[in-house]
């Protein structure tokens, strides 16, 4: 069925396209979430002698070959922000803007480039924030909103939310020229704490404040503990056994998101790992699907 598939990929770095391809090459269906310019750790390095095989190769130089070995395998890379990661049962639920995708298995594969959750903004997750505006735009007809964009992307959103606020904030957190409805207000501000009672009433930034009722923080990535409710993390790593699965049964995770060191050759084997796992995990369960 659509939207139906045995394993979600969630990072397009070394651990998330090695887990891929070894997953494809073992016959299961598979979905990759993140950026089709892959890592941007990878065309900062000059020179790379501890990746076997590749001696003295640029970063630019393996990203190329990245590229082209899942080009020829077939891999493709779906550029949707997965705001959330849901385990329901024998599967799990994955919330892409405005779809929803039923997996088997989840691979995390973030890295450690996700950005730190402001003051208050994991005490209100669900009760006036949120990570995706378009999701959530109907519950705030008639209400006041800010939008956090971290890209220019995110403007979208917050012309789509328009549709239905009664007044809009935009807070962008990078520079360019916005193309953004003319009765949203931009605010060029930092912001400081998202705060409250039962739910969300205020947004405090470095200069001002915000009255409203609601919050959408537009991360690229969220930490993991946020992006998937119940797992375990060991400081800002998630804590993984040799196999490199988690405390939800089903779920695994590989590369810098499960701790140091930070090396690419590290996270393409726990890829792989990562990735046997998985078909072992829906293999021996296949009764439960």
């Amino acid at each position: 069925m659509e939207n139906e598939y045995d394993i979600a990929i969630v990072g397009t770095g070394p651990a998330g396209l090695s887990a891929a391809i070894n997953a494809k090459i073992r016959n299961k269906s598979i979905i990759v979430f993140g950026n089709k310019d892959l890592s941007s750790k990878l065309i900062k390095a000059p020179k790379i002698n501890n990746y076997l095989g590749f001696y003295g190769i640029t970063g630019k130089q393996l990203k190329e070959s990245f590229e082209a070995h899942i080009s020829n395998m077939k891999v493709n890379i779906t550029e949707e922000r997965v705001n959330a990661i849901y385990s329901v049962g024998n599967y799990f639920v994955l919330m892409v803007n405005n779809k929803c995708y039923e997996v088997k298995v989840v691979i995390i594969a973030t890295g450690m480039e996700y950005t730190k959750p402001i003051k208050g903004e994991e005490e209100f997750l669900g009760r006036g924030v949120g990570y995706c505006a378009t999701c959530d735009a109907q519950l705030y007809k008639d209400k006041v909103v800010t939008i956090i964009g971290y890209t220019k992307k995110d403007e979208e959103e917050a012309n789509y939310v328009n549709e239905f606020a009664s007044k809009l904030y935009y807070i962008p957190m990078y520079h360019s020229d916005y193309n953004l409805k003319s009765e949203i207000e931009i605010v060029k501000d930092k912001p400081i704490e998202i705060s409250g009672q039962d739910k969300v009433n205020k947004l405090i930034l470095k200069s001002s404040e915000i009255l409203t009722d609601g919050v959408f923080v537009l991360k690229e990535s969220v930490s993991p503990a946020q992006l998937v409710p119940g797992l375990i993390t060991e400081g800002e790593h998630i804590k993984v056994n040799r196999d490199m699965s988690t405390n939800i049964k089903g779920c695994f995770a590989a590369g810098d998101c499960t701790g140091t060191p930070y090396q690419f050759m590290k996270a393409a084997g726990e890829g792989l790992v990562a990735a046997l796992s998985a078909v072992s995990y829906i293999d021996s369960n296949s009764e439960l699907y």
